[in-house]
């Protein structure tokens, strides 16, 4: 998609502090962090969001990436939150799939 900035960050044209990337699947530091470790794990593949028919597959792939990010962010043992938000009163701020990896604090709940 043209005009989506993860479209463009995953195609190098903004950049973007990656910390994972495979086949499907592109992650990088949140540039407004929430917590120590915000990571967004994003599909290469441009969907807006969990409701897409092709989604359930691309969530799949990005679990696979937030587990070994989450390995490699050494945070197992204190815990983390992964958080998919869809729409405007979902807290959706770009039209493009995409989780949120949040650690290396204590999140309180509920978020907001």
């Amino acid at each position: 998609m043209e005009d989506c900035l993860f479209c463009k960050i995953i195609a190098g044209q903004i950049p973007g502090d990656k910390v994972y990337e495979n086949e499907f699947i592109y992650a990088f530091r949140d540039i407004d962090p929430q917590a120590p470790t915000h990571v967004l794990i994003v599909p290469k593949e441009h969907m807006q969001d969990m409701m897409d028919p092709r989604a359930p597959q691309a969530i799949a792939h990005m679990t696979e990436a937030a587990q070994a990010i989450v390995r490699s962010e050494n945070l197992e043992q204190a815990g983390f939150r992964a958080v998919l938000n869809t729409g405007v009163d979902g807290g959706q701020s770009v039209p493009h799939l995409h989780m949120h990896l949040l650690g290396g604090r204590s999140l309180q709940w509920p978020p907001g």
